[in-house]
């Protein structure tokens, strides 16, 4: 984990300039002009293109309360000097370049939680409710470990994804646009195939139905319709009409998704408690020996789907770069933040090219500092909550419903809630619905706000379009989308449709974490300077995440085209005995991933001692 950087004087005191005790952004101005226009940018070394005074590493309590709701600080762009393509900053790629100015302060954990919140919210309703629970009622604990891989996975993957933003203040998009225009696209495309099911309004509502004894169909406007439909489409109408309440879009998510996940932890913990499911943590030592291994009849599209969703997963992950920048975290305090274009308020700007920060002593402990409180909020929010939610509701799928044949929700449903006491069932519905809820929910923001800017840095800003109006328009779309689909479909929770659904896109979510895992390793390695990159353990766990995603991605199409009729392509676990077509998946596998390790060790090699005292922006796993 993190450094703990605790906050002595050593680090509070510095042989150069670059702090200021009452600023509340860049140190010198707080509209971030350069107070030497003149200055030759090519040396960021040799100082800070701002000068400051006072304690210059951590934010004052007063700053900090700041990143509680959103915070953007206003800097007057066009004056700001260009950084020079040197080894001191980004390769600025296919994009332009980057601007001067010093790294904001660092707040504290409890300042900036938010984020992880609502990808612990994304969470919640699918692998931790319905994969890994079904999963762990057919198997037992045999599974958990390929659990804990998945969470401390996403753990890198995540924070890997808030590098670059927390560095230039730019979207993972954008940075993924530097590299070459048809990458956003391509993950648009992922995105839209993974999640543009709303099984989770669904579910919700179907569960909910299920609670109040609303089974039978309403007739309207001539017309007969299941309860639950319209619950479902009540879901994604309060989902866009949440958007409406805050002028920040964010804010209003964030508040709503805290709120959710307090109530749905909670409930999982009383849930355990009242099934007295407790005791199946007692065979836990006994998984040990299944660490490694896979039940033979364990389907590969539900185990990759286990895995993608042993957290978030796939499109879902890249949301994590966005909502820092929402936040304000790093140089994304400068970046403005995407409004209600129907509060009357003046939009922010959102810069294409976004920042950089000379080397100085003071900012590169800033940055060491800034990346520590990042780790810290991601585990202590979602990993944590990932480890408590998840095993709780396992338990109890173990005690109430040992190799069950039902799909998730039926599990849930006829198995578990009525061999449960009155209390025991409320829980059981209470938790259900709610992390069905704040998954779909989650599930539209990250798929809105990805999508957005992924369109926007590909497209719109060059032609002109105004990014608040393109964020309230796709909402609006995909929440209409949602609601045709739910309204189309008939019956979808007879048999194992939904369930179905549900899989086919979280095995999608886990091929594209793929790619685009080995694209931000190299990405951070070969387009980051040495105080900026991540460190070796990070960069061999990267080589690791996007090994076990594409081997796993492999065996994956492997079976799907072999399931359409085309034997050549079966993929053997062990490479040795493919067909001819399995073979050549296996080289599409061995090449990327020979490449990427290859090019971001390269990379780590040529930039060792190009920037000076690059070593006091280390910490622990950084």
């Amino acid at each position: 984990m993190a450094d703990d950087g605790d906050n002595s004087e050593a680090d509070r005191d510095d042989d150069g300039p670059g702090s200021n005790r009452e600023g509340t952004g860049p140190d010198s101005d707080r509209e971030g002009t350069d107070p030497d226009p003149d200055r030759d940018d090519t040396d960021a070394r040799d100082g800070p293109v701002t000068t400051s005074d006072g304690d210059e590493v951590f934010a004052p309590e007063v700053e900090g309360r700041q990143y509680r709701g959103t915070w953007y600080l206003p800097l007057r762009y066009d004056e700001l000097k260009r950084a020079g393509d040197t080894d001191d900053h980004p390769d600025r790629g296919e994009g332009g370049a980057f601007r001067l100015t010093d790294l904001p302060r660092v707040p504290r954990v409890g300042h900036i939680v938010g984020p992880s919140a609502i990808m612990l919210g994304a969470s919640l309703g699918s692998g931790e409710t319905l994969f890994w629970p079904v999963l762990s009622s057919q198997y037992g604990w045999t599974l958990l470990w390929a659990f804990a891989v998945g969470v401390l996975t996403q753990f890198v993957i995540n924070t890997e994804l808030q590098r670059w933003t927390l560095a230039t203040g730019e979207s993972v998009f954008r940075a993924f646009a530097r590299v070459a225009n048809y990458w956003p696209w391509l993950f648009l495309a992922g995105g839209l195939i993974s999640l543009g099911w709303p099984g989770w309004a669904a579910g919700a509502a179907r569960v909910g139905t299920a609670a109040l004894g609303l089974s039978g169909p309403v007739s309207l406007l001539g017309t007969s319709l299941a309860t639950w439909k319209l619950v479902a489409v009540g879901l994604m109408v309060l989902i866009w009409l949440s958007y409406q309440v805050s002028s920040v879009m964010y804010t209003a998510v964030e508040v709503f998704q805290i709120g959710l996940l307090f109530v749905s932890i909670v409930a999982a913990v009383l849930l355990v408690a009242v099934a007295g499911s407790w005791v199946e943590f007692a065979d836990l030592p006994t998984a040990a020996a299944s660490v490694g291994t896979l039940p033979s009849d364990l389907g590969i599209a539900v185990f990759l789907g286990g895995l993608a969703f042993a957290g978030a997963g796939g499109y879902l992950n890249l949301s994590q770069s966005l909502w820092a920048r929402e936040k304000g975290y790093g140089m994304g305090n400068y970046q403005g933040r995407v409004k209600n274009p129907f509060h009357g308020e003046d939009p922010e700007p959102i810069e294409r090219d976004g920042f950089s920060f000379p080397p100085t002593t003071t900012n590169l402990k800033r940055w060491r500092e800034w990346w520590r409180v990042v780790q810290l909020e991601h585990f202590l929010t979602f990993v944590v909550g990932l480890f408590v939610v998840a095993p709780a509701l396992m338990s109890v799928a173990i005690r109430y419903a040992p190799g069950t044949t039902s799909d998730a929700l039926q599990m849930w449903l006829t198995d578990v809630a009525p061999a449960l006491g009155p209390i025991g069932t409320v829980l059981v519905f209470l938790v259900l619905f709610v992390a069905l809820f704040t998954t779909e929910y989650a599930i539209v923001e990250s798929f809105v706000r990805n999508s957005v800017d992924a369109i926007y840095e590909a497209y719109g800003r060059e032609a002109g379009w105004d990014l608040e109006t393109l964020f309230w328009r796709v909402l609006t779309g995909f929440c209409l989308w949602g609601i045709v689909i739910i309204l189309a479909f008939t019956s979808p929770f007879e048999g194992r449709e939904p369930f179905f659904f549900l899989v086919v896109g979280a095995a999608m979510s886990g091929v594209m974490m793929w790619p685009y895992t080995a694209l931000v390793l190299v990405m951070n390695t070969t387009r980051l300077p040495e105080h900026l990159q991540p460190g070796w353990a990070r960069v061999v766990a990267l080589w690791w995440a996007s090994g076990f995603y594409g081997y796993f991605s492999v065996l994956l199409v492997a079976d799907t085209l072999v399931e359409f009729g085309l034997p050549g392509f079966d993929a053997a676990a062990l490479v040795a005995g493919s067909g001819v077509g399995g073979y050549a998946l296996w080289a599409v596998f061995f090449a990327v991933q020979s490449y990427a390790i290859a090019v971001s060790a390269g990379a780590k090699r040529r930039a060792a001692g190009t920037v000076e005292n690059a070593e006091l922006a280390a910490g622990r796993f950084s």
